[in-house]
């Protein structure tokens, strides 16, 4: 069995993970600049993890701040082949309620401010140019363990959903708000995109666990998205997503991964015009 290093992306609320044993705390550098914090090193049952805490673990980047080509190449330099990111989110769905999971399958950009390549001018010797498919856009083999072993602990949790990604950092009007729920999107946040873009682009199998923390702002009756509700929500959801992360660093773990990781692989090389 191909043996397999999980990296977890910790975002709002989940910036440090003491569960898991630290062997070391290491700065890297990219041709991309620096990633947003030390990359951690350490087991879980004897399973490679890497944590990387995506505001930094002192909250110093905002949404659009965030470098995250430096973020996935950093992990990608440190041997990561697949990736569980945790993202806060404001539903578009009454079904979705604060305190949900939801396992995201698919994203409407809305972001503006975002380089989401690897292949362009930042690196002048190299005039490669990648068009890689995202369709699926999310490691559907990742995301059934994923869901799976959320069912097992009892969480309220959805087998996928549709995220929308803004900019940020502000959060939407009532008028963005109304027009991304008539889209039929689940889901709403502000670092998704180009996250899930790059790490396909570097051949990761990644994993995205959405937390409901709030309505957004389209319900006329509900109070509208605002910090303290954020905060008070992700002080629950941050503990469960800890607990399902660990879990699902052994479900994943248990599976055979030989051939996603060739696929993986064979899809970047072909996706690339030199």
């Amino acid at each position: 069995m191909v043996g397999i290093k999980i990296g977890i992306i910790g975002g709002s609320g989940f910036y440090s993970w003491d569960e898991f044993k630290h062997e070391k705390e290491e700065s890297y550098t990219t041709p991309y600049g620096a990633p947003s914090d030390k990359l951690v090193s350490g087991k879980i049952d004897g399973i490679d993890v890497v944590f990387l805490s995506r505001h930094s673990h002192d909250k110093r980047f905002n949404p659009t701040e965030i470098n995250y080509k430096a973020n996935i190449d950093a992990l990608r330099q440190a041997g990561v082949t697949h990736i569980l990111a945790a993202t806060a989110c404001g539903s578009l769905k009454e079904e979705k309620k604060p305190g949900d999971f939801v396992i995201l399958d698919s994203f409407i950009d809305r972001t503006s401010k975002r380089k989401q390549t690897f292949y362009d001018l930042s690196n002048p010797d190299d005039h490669s140019c990648a068009f890689i498919p995202m369709c699926p856009s999310f490691c559907e083999k990742s995301c059934k363990v994923v869901y799976d072993v959320g069912v097992k602990m009892g969480l309220k949790i959805h087998p996928k959903g549709t995220i929308v990604t803004i900019e940020g950092p502000r959060f939407s009007s009532r008028a963005e708000s109304l027009l991304f729920k008539s889209w039929n999107a689940d889901v709403i946040n502000m670092t998704t995109v180009p996250e899930v873009v790059l790490a396909k682009e570097a051949g990761m199998s990644y994993v995205s666990v959405a937390m409901v923390t709030d309505y957004d702002c389209w319900r006329e009756s509900e109070e509208t998205v605002n910090v303290p509700a954020v905060l008070k929500v992700m002080a629950n959801n941050s503990v469960n997503v800890k607990v399902l992360f660990q879990k699902c660093i052994l479900a994943l773990a248990k599976e055979e991964w030989s051939e996603t990781i060739q696929m993986n692989k064979e899809m970047v090389k072909n996706s690339i015009i030199r």
